[in-house]
């Protein structure tokens, strides 16, 4: 026996599926993809409706992106007046050169090793361009601003690394780098600061 609402529903079947069915149809349905599949140009090509044909517009005068960070070129980039620093810009603790190692150790030993000495197993492994040695030349007379722009944008193979590194954990890479090359090489005890050398003299005795 037919329950007493079975006609109903079975009428609303038989007025939806037409419905359903039309949605398919060509020329009816919803195109929700509308936003990807509209018109468009693709970089570098030619936009007629501009002067000057250039589909990739300069940004208005004045303005800055988004995400660039504004600061001291010292501090921001590394560079002042086209040279590079040739001091770290922020000061140093051993809480900055302990992060500066974890970082390292994350990011730059894979390729680089981690004494920074370009041993490991993905140096071996790259046949193209071996990682440089950061503890000996040409490296070790890098003012530590080109340190520094290698790691916020990157050099030959390697990639940029300032989305994953802020501007003070790339000074600390940059510092422990340099604590790398003095632990290699060592360091003349003419230019310890005073304080340090006397101490050192002290306990050398």
């Amino acid at each position: 026996m037919r329950r007493p609402h079975s006609a109903l529903v079975s009428a609303l079947v038989l007025g939806v599926c037409p419905l359903l069915a039309g949605c398919n149809s060509s020329g009816t349905e919803r195109d929700f993809e509308r936003m990807v599949n509209q018109a468009h140009f693709e970089y570098y090509e030619e936009a007629p409706f501009f002067e000057d044909r250039r589909v990739m517009r300069e940004p208005p005068e004045g303005t800055v992106p988004r995400d660039r960070v504004l600061g001291p070129p010292e501090l921001t980039v590394g560079v002042v007046d086209g040279r590079y620093v040739e001091t770290i810009p922020v000061p140093l603790s051993r809480p900055m050169l302990d992060d500066g190692r974890k970082r390292f150790e994350i990011f730059c030993a894979p390729c680089h090793g981690v004494g920074g000495d370009g041993v490991s197993v993905v140096a071996h492994n790259m046949e193209l361009r071996k990682p440089p040695n950061l503890v000996a030349a040409p490296v070790l007379e890098f003012p530590v601003g080109r340190l520094y722009q290698a790691i916020a944008q990157g050099y030959g193979l390697m990639p940029t690394y300032s989305q994953e590194l802020g501007i003070e954990e790339r000074w600390a890479v940059v510092a422990y780098v340099r604590a790398l090359q003095l632990h290699t090489n060592g360091v003349a005890v003419d230019t310890l600061p005073e304080p340090v050398r006397a101490r050192m003299q002290k306990e050398l005795r």
